[in-house]
């Protein structure tokens, strides 16, 4: 129910995982031929996190993000949230030149970006980790 009343003070993946625990076995995505439950789609962004922790990833590290759209950007999404950090929203089908300036201007240092796109990327953008 999109109109229901939530509470303002939690986050968008405090909010989620609200939802895990009162439907863990019911759909919470679907995309083309995948669908996921609320505990999978849990499960996988937590893993996500934790090897986001790992490398660095702690509370506003801005971790850039160019994937096409599938289960793994909502995934990353919720990953890097859950790690503490924001998105930058990096469209892989933007000019070079276009992705090199977003990242130089917001200091991203750490890319999450699929094997289909990643030549997509500048090479200035430090570490990349393809999903």
């Amino acid at each position: 129910d999109t109109a229901a009343k939530y509470r303002s003070e939690l986050c968008l993946h405090e909010l989620f995982e609200r939802q895990v625990d009162t439907h863990p076995k019911k759909t919470a995505l679907v995309c083309e031929e995948t669908s996921l439950s609320y505990e999978t789609l849990n499960r996988r962004a937590n893993q996500l996190a934790h090897y986001l922790k790992a490398q660095g990833v702690k509370p506003d590290t801005l971790v850039g993000l160019s994937v096409e759209r599938s289960v793994d950007m909502v995934i990353a999404i919720l990953a890097i949230l859950k790690a503490g950090g924001a998105y930058v929203p990096l469209d892989p089908n933007s000019p070079q030149t276009r992705l090199r300036h977003m990242l130089s201007d917001s200091g991203v240092t750490l890319v999450l970006t699929q094997h289909s796109v990643r030549e997509q990327l500048p090479d200035c953008c430090g570490q990349v980790l393809c999903l």
